[in-house]
């Protein structure tokens, strides 16, 4: 009834000739035509509630609007549905922003069925009935959706021509900063980013992990907690993980092995007489303490507390996006790398301590190492005969075929159907057959 009152109240002010009346009047024509452009068909004016009832496209007037591409049968999708649902709430229970945001649904799911289930059990918000398969594939290409789930923001008059403010990465924006991001603007998202970059500039073990309530983390010993203050000055691992993720509990093994092996080389060598040390800091992703506490008994290392608060301020900081992650702390505390599980993976015990100068050292140690590597192998696990590649030369980041991680540098590669394994896994391999 208010909107009704409202065009009706515009329709008179036009009508009269008011000239500020004029102008919203002909603002709102403007913005309603641009969205309906996107949103309606010649022959619909709505869109759907997750209750099945239809709401006016022109109620969206005015709003910043979010364009969610998903579908019920992929699991990305659900797991950042539950994400984009907490957004949109606290969003929509703001007395500030709650009017001006909304989001619509563009579904690819199987049939009608499926999308009503998704619907209306899982988004508080309105979609594109699935009929309108003609509106779904025209904003599929007006916006590039290359996968889901994707979230396209648009600002309000920016519904047709505006692609500059248009944000096509909604998906990672939400990830990233969470509801801190709203309004979703070009000169928010640069302030978030100055944030940021001046909070890992600042970044210390202590604000990493430590709160007003707790200044310790968990450890196998008796007492149990170890100061958070006895890891300053040594090369830390925060080590992101989760029993019920398989290539975790993969992982974990390796892990252990390696930072065994790690502090092993420090009591024979003289590292711990430079005062050097490493430590592992479980950062858990379990659903239920049993969970948590079966897992982190089977691991030698320290752990933040189960449901901390501080363990989603460190995914936010560090950007984890999968598990299991592995990011590597200098002694001064700041980040030397986010990618010390595909370290671990390539260099072994070697890795450490994670710095780009010991890397340069293995990378052309492993670059004399493959030439004396045959260029071409059989290997046992695939029929074609294998070519040896570097970065240089038609290689680059793959994830090995044989053992399931990554690899980077030089690789064994079928040039017929792209498989590719480390070279130590065909030596491996080969060993095991000689044997």
């Amino acid at each position: 009834m208010m909107k009704e009152m409202m065009v009706n109240s515009h329709g008179q002010a036009l009508s009269n000739g008011t000239g500020a009346g004029a102008v919203g009047a002909e603002a709102e024509r403007v913005s309603s035509s641009r969205i309906s452009s996107l949103l309606a068909s010649p022959d619909r004016d709505y869109l759907l509630s997750p209750t099945g009832n239809q709401v006016k496209v022109s109620d969206l007037d005015g709003k910043i609007i979010g364009l969610y591409f998903s579908a019920n049968w992929y699991p990305p999708c659900w797991n950042f549905n539950k994400v984009l649902v907490g957004i949109y709430n606290q969003l929509k229970n703001s007395s500030t922003t709650g009017s001006s945001f909304e989001i619509v649904y563009i579904s690819s799911d199987e049939d009608t069925d499926a999308f009503v289930r998704y619907h209306a059990a899982c988004m508080p918000w309105l979609a594109i009935p699935f009929s309108d398969l003609e509106t779904k594939k025209a904003l599929n290409r007006k916006f590039e959706v290359e996968g889901i789930p994707s979230l396209v923001i648009l600002q309000p008059g920016d519904y047709k021509d505006g692609d500059e403010a248009t944000l096509r990465d909604g998906v990672e924006i939400i990830y990233r900063y969470g509801v801190q991001a709203f309004p979703f603007t070009k000169q928010r998202l640069e302030q978030l980013e100055k944030e940021e970059k001046e909070k890992h500039e600042n970044q210390s073990l202590t604000n990493l992990l430590t709160n007003h309530d707790r200044h310790y983390l968990l450890g196998h010993g008796t007492p149990n907690q170890v100061p958070v203050a006895s890891l300053i000055g040594k090369t830390v691992g925060l080590y992101f993980s989760a029993q019920w993720c398989i290539p975790c509990v993969n992982f974990t093994p390796r892990l252990v092995s390696i930072y065994n092996k790690i502090k092993e080389q420090m009591l024979v060598g003289d590292q711990q007489q430079d005062g050097e040390d490493f430590e592992i800091v479980f950062v858990s992703s379990d659903r239920d303490r049993t969970s948590f506490e079966a897992y982190f008994s089977t691991m030698p290392w320290l752990a933040l507390p189960f449901d901390d608060p501080n363990i989603k301020e460190l995914v936010k900081h560090f950007d984890v996006k999968a598990i299991p992650c592995l990011v590597i702390l200098g002694p001064d505390g700041k980040t030397v790398t986010r990618q010390g599980r595909n370290l671990i993976n390539l260099y072994k015990e070697n890795a450490y301590p994670f710095t780009d100068a010991k890397l340069e050292l293995l990378e052309k140690k492993m670059d004399e190492e493959a030439k004396s590597l045959p260029r071409s192998v059989y290997h046992g696990g695939h029929r074609h005969e294998l070519n040896l590649v570097s970065e240089g030369n038609g290689g680059g980041p793959f994830i090995c075929c044989d053992c399931d991680e990554q690899g980077c540098g030089w690789a064994y590669q079928c040039l017929e159907c792209g498989y590719e394994v480390h070279p130590k896994c065909v030596e491996a391999a080969t060993a095991a057959v000689t044997t």
